[in-house]
């Protein structure tokens, strides 16, 4: 069987699903990228058992119909060294030994056959939902990197997905910090729920990036797939029961911070290098109209302070942030100033943008550590 496609076509889609690939499986089969030629369409499959994504490249010329296993990094190593060329594939049916022929020579490797890939589970009794993929990227954007590695607690290494009719709400949390993302211009026919694992999230993050269309959902109890333009991702989801998020959000918070985020994130990064670097504390000093930022690390008589003007209403406060926790929470807001919300030196502070989107709303919720006297 022959058939003949670009380098550089091939080596973007390659590229594009390499991550799934799990290099360190025991299953020796999961370094392979299934090929599926079928009626002028290459499908290519990469997997890691729990996630599979899925290409797919119209060619140009394909004499017959097959399916084989593909080493995926050789074929990846050799192809970023090419030029943009056509290269033909010739594959033996019998003993799936491959043979690409270039401009410049001839190369070889042994393939599997395809029939030892994985095959993708069925969607048996499945739900779906159609969503913008700019909705999607920022919906994951902003909330993956809130996700726990903890594997005790296997349902905080997932962001939970709420399909509700008025509207979608994708939430994410480590125990520290927590992010809740709600948008009401996208909505779902039918209300269920589900966790998404982190990595075949930050797969899809990768892709939705560039692109612009609508990304077709569809679930199950334990699976999920991700369709839009050429691409296909399908994940095993997180079974349990996601913990009661609403319970651990203050609703009473009398104290009230705005101030400019950059000037804010700067402010904690450069604090922040003079901290303890076990426990990673900033001060938070607010009073009247100014916050003060300060930070020691007593082992090694290091110590820093900066003060920033802010509009504050409440009582004057001393609180005590992870600065790690702060700095990402701040990275992913992208409004110019923000709110941080108050209740107690002991409770949790709320962050979110302080101007207002009538389509999305964002609460980023981080615990406070014990300040030492």
């Amino acid at each position: 069987m022959k058939f003949i496609v670009s380098s550089n076509t091939l080596l973007k889609q390659l590229t594009s699903i390499s991550g799934v690939l799990n290099t360190s499986s025991n299953l020796p089969i999961l370094s392979y990228f299934l090929f599926d030629v079928k009626d002028k369409k290459l499908t290519i499959s990469g997997s890691d058992l729990e996630s599979t994504m899925i290409t797919e490249i119209d060619l140009d010329k394909a004499d017959d119909d097959m399916k084989i296993c593909v080493p995926a990094k050789l074929l990846l190593d050799m192809l970023k060294t090419f030029p943009d060329q056509p290269l033909t594939f010739s594959i033996d049916s019998k003993s799936f030994g491959i043979e690409i022929a270039s401009d410049n020579g001839k190369y070889r490797l042994a393939g599997v056959n395809g029939d030892e890939f994985p095959r993708l589970p069925e969607m048996d009794s499945s739900s779906s939902l159609k969503i913008d993929s700019g909705v999607l990227f920022n919906a994951i954007n902003k909330t993956v990197f809130a996700t726990g590695n903890d594997e005790l607690r296997p349902v905080m290494s997932g962001v939970y997905f709420a399909l509700e009719k008025d509207g979608l709400t994708f939430v994410a949390t480590d125990a520290h910090k927590l992010v809740k993302y709600e948008r009401s211009d996208a909505k779902s026919s039918k209300a269920s729920t589900f966790i998404m694992p982190k990595k075949p999230l930050n797969l899809l993050k990768g892709l939705l990036a560039s692109m612009d269309s609508d990304v077709s959902i569809e679930y199950n109890e334990t699976n999920a797939s991700f369709v839009f333009d050429n691409y296909t991702l399908v994940s095993r989801l997180i079974d349990g029961k996601y913990p009661n998020y609403e319970a651990v959000i203050p609703k009473e918070n009398p104290n009230l911070m705005m101030i400019d985020r950059e000037a804010f994130l700067n402010s904690i990064r450069r604090v922040s290098i003079f901290s303890n670097k076990t426990t990673h504390q900033v001060r938070l000093a607010i009073k009247g109209s100014e916050l003060q930022v300060s930070a020691e690390d007593l082992d090694f008589s290091n110590e820093a302070s900066e003060r920033l003007t802010c509009n504050y209403k409440g009582d004057d406060i001393t609180i005590g942030f992870n600065s790690r926790f702060i700095i990402e929470m701040l990275n992913n807001l992208e409004s110019d100033e923000v709110k941080l919300e108050l209740s107690a030196p002991n409770r949790a502070g709320l962050l979110s943008p302080s101007d207002k989107d009538d389509a999305e709303q964002i609460t980023m919720l981080v615990m406070p550590v014990m300040l030492s006297q």
